[in-house]
């Protein structure tokens, strides 16, 4: 074992017990985390406006700062925006991560010098617990990639801005900056298919042992590796063991990354947002990622059919249950208060607290009543793909309101890399699995109102086309897994 093998061994056991500490007095550490927030604001435009001295304790919380998503924090945000300082939280940002939204347009989230070191520590905790509880040192003296957004940086109002990958990569610690791939030059590039080349260009030939990216992109660069080379990546890199990922739910791309690998592999979850990192995978074996608790947020939660309430009803941690869909609602150390980010999450375990991301609040098929969400279409394509030995690049469902014959249904758009010997049977078992995790939908099936699913077979490379067709291939990007309109829907079957 390397000296780099043995370090990273002991300082795991380190970052494990440290985790251990506020992870067993998970309230306790909410708590203080919140007094720190508002002792630190109080004194900000926005502390000054919601009365942040006189808050005591949550309950006078969620009195005075209502919940809002970035259009109705607009106006604190567009005056830090401005150049203005003492707004959201004292002086001014250390980076903006520039995101684009649907109806707000491009959105700019503030990153404090208190905030961005969260975003480090924690990705680097999350390989620690993963070092302490598989045992697996290897990857630290081989080669890592990361597929992110370039690092490149403009000028807003004097703040550095850009992509919340792109800022990170100005923070790989020293001693990775010789294993980390791809170069600079390349990680510069902005068209998606012209980087990708170049990293296979790049890395092909290389020892590379961590591989980190959203799935349907890592999915892109495995596929033009093995073009290049003839060879499953097994063999291209016989000492990879271990792939990062985070974004998208890994379950529907597992058995087609895996088949494109040459055999299974050690996987790891994380959680991250510009708004914070959220969460990552703390045990190998354990379902969900541990919430974190301890880097500066302070979390609410909404019962996501409420969220759309007027002033819908709020918890803190120490109210939540398991298996209830919940709206995450932040509050951070860049000065984001009861923020909506748009993301549901289900709880799994309470001891310690683990989630699951179970969707977006604005994807999601109500159209007749049945509020079907991202968990459960993922999970029933799960199940699918399993029972019937198929394999799918990527999947978007969409309500079908006015057939040309029969009843309405949910078309499921479906891109398969291996497509089941049965469609009609694999169609029966998607059905059966979502009639099976959602009672709204299966009774309106049992009174006809709708019909079962139809499922709307695409090429393997189709929503890479759509993707690029929006100018959204790469990046951070990726395609909704359901939505209430048809408006994705309509551009894939004028693909065809």
């Amino acid at each position: 074992m390397s000296i780099k093998q043995l370090f990273a061994k002991k300082w795991a056991k380190r970052v494990v017990n440290s985790t251990n500490k506020w992870a067993q007095n998970p309230i306790a550490t909410q708590e203080k985390v919140l007094k720190m927030l508002l002792q630190k604001a109080k004194k900000t435009a926005f502390g000054q406006d919601h009365g942040f001295a006189q808050i005591e304790n949550y309950e006078d919380y969620a009195k005075q700062v209502p919940i809002r998503d970035y259009e109705g924090l607009r106006p604190y945000v567009d005056r830090v925006v401005a150049g203005e300082a003492d707004i959201l939280w004292p002086g001014k940002p250390r980076y903006f991560s520039k995101t684009s939204g649907t109806s707000s347009g491009v959105k700019y989230i503030p990153i404090s010098k208190e905030s961005m070191p969260t975003h480090i520590k924690t990705a680097q905790n999350a390989l620690f617990h993963y070092i302490h509880h598989s045992g697996n040192t290897s990857f630290v003296d081989g080669k890592m990639i990361f597929l992110q957004g370039s690092p490149i940086l403009s000028k807003t109002n004097g703040i550095d801005t850009g992509r919340l990958s792109g800022i990170v990569a100005h923070y790989i610690p020293s001693y990775l900056q010789k294993n980390r791939m791809p170069s600079w030059q390349t990680n510069c590039i902005d068209d998606w298919e012209q980087k990708v080349d170049a990293i296979v260009a790049e890395t092909h030939d290389q020892d590379m042992r961590l591989i980190s990216g959203i799935p349907p992109w890592v999915k892109m660069y495995f596929e033009r590796l093995k073009a290049k080379t003839n060879q499953p990546i097994k063999d291209i890199f016989p000492n990879f063991s271990l792939f990062v990922y985070g974004g998208v739910n890994y379950a529907p791309y597992r058995s087609i990354i895996e088949q494109l690998i040459g055999k299974k592999i050690d996987s790891l979850e994380l959680y991250p947002a510009s708004e914070g990192f959220i969460a990552f995978q703390d045990h190998p074996e354990a379902d969900g990622m541990l919430l974190q608790l301890d880097a500066g947020i302070f979390y609410e939660f909404v019962e996501a059919d409420k969220i759309h309430q007027e002033n819908p009803p709020r918890i803190s941690l120490a109210a939540v249950k398991k298996g209830v869909n919940y709206a995450i609602i932040l509050n951070t150390s860049a000065g984001l208060w009861g923020y909506n980010i748009g993301d549901t999450v289900v709880f799994v375990s309470l001891k310690p607290y683990r989630i699951i991301v179970s969707g977006r609040i604005k994807h999601f098929i109500s159209a007749f009543g049945e509020h079907v969400i991202g968990k459960e279409v993922e999970q029933a394509m799960e199940k699918a793909l399993q029972a019937h030995d198929a394999r799918v690049t990527e999947f978007t469902v969409a309500p079908q309101v006015t057939p040309e014959a029969g009843l309405p249904h949910h078309e499921w758009w479906i891109a398969f890399d291996s497509a089941p010997e049965e469609l009609a049977t694999f169609a029966k078992t998607l059905d059966l699995s979502m009639r099976k995790q959602n009672t709204y939908y299966d009774d309106l099936i049992t009174g006809g109102v709708l019909c079962p699913l139809v499922i709307k077979p695409l090429p393997a490379d189709a929503f890479e086309k759509y993707m690029k067709k929006i100018g959204k291939l790469g990046g951070q990007n990726k395609t909704p897994r359901l939505t209430n309109d048809r408006k994705i829907a309509d551009a894939l079957n004028n693909q065809l």
